[in-house]
């Protein structure tokens, strides 16, 4: 098995000519030209790609996955020895019913169901299923469930299903009573509806040939054709829709990475196309809106205020000065949610990488905190269905606490614990230590890093160390609990995340200090932070595997170019790592909508050549480069397969005496890999495996 020769992919030389430069791309050929038809259907995939694929897979099971399917298994039974197999939701009551989802035990996919209010914390009373995931999902390959959406009348349930991961998904009616499908079927919805009052139509959003949400439309039962009620003309834009938590109002969220444009309609309407523009779309204007106290009030980053704030306008209002302010801007502390209910606004933010919740009372407009003491953690809050209430919910979590449920009620100050994760195999979180660090970047900035190690693990250069990294779009890896990565701390292993620039865990101008021209930021800061733990003596250099997905992904091929000694292995998860070419193609469903965040090669020289300094798959060179295991999706329409396929091939070529390199495409499976919560602990057992090889941790099967 250890003389398994990996693959070798055909060269077959590509020029491609764009603003003035000119580029070769040995690989073009893994691209299927009809890659739309293979999101739809995997079997349509050509011939010879197929066939390099499969041996790519076939190359990584003999070399990783075979030498240690013991390990493997280990992995698989205690990771899945952590979870709950008849896990359930906290009940989230809607008028005369409570609404959950809850597992069987041994089955891959939830079941939905209700029980009357006054049982919702009474499971020995009757309930009615009104979707089972485990049955309609039996027998199928890949089976994401995208929305589960019971009617105001709750007669009536609209639920969307993705059979292929291509995140098309097909939408459909039941009736409750009678569990039979009404019918509906539209095949090219993003899943999510929003229905109107009456209960008989619902609002959702279709994507185009391309993948883009494109159009909103009105569907009423009785009718056989939708309604045209908003379409997007600009490629670069994102569609949604929403509903208000007072249930009033239908929001449609016309957006890029940059500049928003929310318009409503009321929830009554069934008849008129005419909607309202709350603020026309101004580059670099950002906002977000509930409805509250007969009025909007307004998540924005006008005036400057880059870390936003929250601004009062009125239900007619369409220019933004008109607007007033109602929580000020606090430079560093970002706005990152908000929630309305009828007498208070509540609103979470981010300070220095922490978040705090915030309410405000609408007749007296005081403002009070709830306070958590921890070095690191994470929170989220819901209204849940109802709005004239004074409770909210709210979950919290540290990297050694498990996920809790709090219901808050605020006129009485007390929180209720709902539900807290159960870990059946059992686990002590005073058995581990949570630290916060901040490592020097190298312009001086501080770049904070969450750090989870058992008590018994030694700080003195000798443990490995898994670290995670993103730093893009703005998004923040939440410093919150899991119970897989369990199996890498409990084996000596330090797990770490770096929230470096391109997020926005120190605010909104930590995102913007990672992206477009100062995208290097991202890189740089990640490779600061590995630094900074070895220096600290939480790891040696070599000792340290880089893991990341997506545009994470993107993240350790540019750390491997620029530091490739720091680490013994990369796990890099349907990585973005062909920039330059991606962002060259329109017709890709990201790229228009992302040109904000990377720029626009097809037109812009100085974007071309600022890509090009740092597309992983662009510069690669003979470097000893670390252990890679790369992974992807057939049907993956974020990061389409041939990405990670065409950087493997590149790897070998260019670097044949390092590595080894490991490619492994998920046949059928998108972006986000296996749909089970089961089946998706295998992908996650050959991560850690891998992980624990280079790092010489684990003993091959025999």
């Amino acid at each position: 098995m250890t003389d398994f020769p990996a693959p070798k992919a055909a060269r077959v030389p590509v020029t491609i000519e764009q603003v003035g430069r000119t580029r070769t791309d040995p690989y073009h050929w893994l691209k299927d030209e009809n890659w739309q038809a293979v999101m739809r259907d995997p079997a349509v995939l050509r011939e010879d790609i197929k066939t390099y694929l499969v041996a790519e897979n076939a190359h990584t099971k003999a070399r990783l996955e075979a030498p240690h399917e013991k390990l493997c298994k280990a992995l698989i039974a205690e990771m899945r020895g952590r979870i709950q197999e008849d896990a359930s939701s906290v009940p989230a009551i809607d008028g005369p019913y409570a609404y959950y989802s809850r597992y069987r035990t041994g089955e891959e996919y939830p079941v939905f169901a209700r029980r009357t209010a006054n049982d919702a914390y009474n499971t020995d009373t009757e309930e009615t299923v009104l979707f089972d995931g485990a049955l309609e999902g039996k027998g199928k390959a890949y089976f994401d469930i995208g929305s589960v959406t019971h009617s105001p009348d709750h007669r009536r349930l609209a639920y969307s299903i993705d059979e292929q991961g291509s995140e098309y998904a097909t939408l459909r009616v039941r009736d409750i009573a009678s569990g039979a499908d009404l019918g509906v079927k539209i095949e090219t919805a993003t899943g999510n509806v929003v229905w109107t009052r009456d209960s008989n139509c619902f609002y959702w959003v279709h994507k185009n040939k391309n993948g883009r949400s494109e159009k909103v439309y009105r569907h009423c039962i009785d009718s056989a054709e939708d309604t045209l009620i908003y379409s997007e003309r600009d490629e670069g834009f994102f569609i949604s829709i929403s509903e208000s938590q007072s249930g009033d109002i239908v929001f449609i969220t016309a957006n890029d990475h940059t500049t928003s444009e929310v318009y409503w309609i009321s929830a009554e309407e069934t008849q008129s196309t005419d909607i309202n523009c709350i603020a026309k779309r101004v580059p670099g204007h950002e906002y977000d809106v509930v409805h509250h106290d007969n009025a909007f009030f307004i998540q924005t980053n006008k005036d400057s205020a880059v870390d936003f704030k929250i601004m009062r306008a009125e239900l007619e209002a369409n220019d933004p000065e008109t607007w007033a302010d109602i929580v000020p801007h606090r430079p560093g502390s970002l706005l990152i949610d908000m929630l309305a209910l009828k007498e208070h606004l509540i609103w979470l933010e981010r300070t220095d990488g922490l978040p705090a919740i915030s309410i405000r009372n609408r007749i007296d407009g005081t403002v009070r905190n709830i306070k958590f003491e921890q070095a690191a953690f994470s929170l989220g809050i819901s209204g849940g269905y109802m709005f004239d209430t004074s409770v909210f919910r709210f979950s919290y979590a540290s990297p050694s606490t498990p996920d809790q449920i709090f219901d808050y009620d605020i006129a009485s100050d007390e929180r209720t614990l709902r539900k807290t994760r159960q870990v059946p195999s059992g686990h002590s979180p005073g058995d581990y230590v949570v630290e916060r660090l901040m490592a020097p970047a190298a312009d001086g900035v501080d770049i904070p890093i969450t750090l989870l190690r058992h008590r018994d693990t030694p700080v003195n250069g000798s443990a490995p160390l898994l670290l995670y990294g993103y730093g893009s779009y703005g998004i923040t890896i939440p410093a919150g609990f899991s119970t897989s990565r369990l199996s890498l701390v409990d084996r000596g292993f330090i797990y770490a995340i770096a929230h470096v620039r391109g997020s926005t865990a120190k605010g909104y101008q930590w995102y913007l200090d990672g992206k477009l021209d100062k995208k290097i930021n991202t890189f740089t800061d990640y490779i600061a932070a590995g630094m900074f733990l070895i220096e600290l003596s939480y790891t040696s250099a070599g000792r340290i595997v880089g893991m990341g997905g997506s545009a994470g992904g993107l993240l350790m091929g540019a750390a491997s170019n620029l530091a490739p000694d720091m680490f013994a292995g990369i796990i890099a998860a349907v990585p973005f790592v062909d920039v330059l070419n991606t962002m060259s193609d329109e017709t890709l469903p990201l790229t228009p909508p992302e040109w904000p965040e990377w720029g626009n090669p097809k037109i812009d020289a100085d974007a071309y050549d600022r890509i090009l300094s740092w597309s992983p798959y662009d510069q690669v060179g003979a470097r000893d480069y670390p252990a890679m295991l790369i992974t992807g999706g057939l049907s993956d329409p974020r990061v389409t397969y041939w990405e990670p396929a065409k950087w493997a091939a590149k790897l070998r070529h260019e670097a044949p005496d390092a590595g080894p390199y490991y490619l492994r495409i998920n046949m059928e499976a998108g972006h986000g890999g296996a749909t089970g919560r089961f089946e998706g602990l295998a992908e996650t057992a050959l991560e850690y495996a891998f992980a624990l090889e280079v790092t010489g941790l684990a003993e091959p099967s025999p």
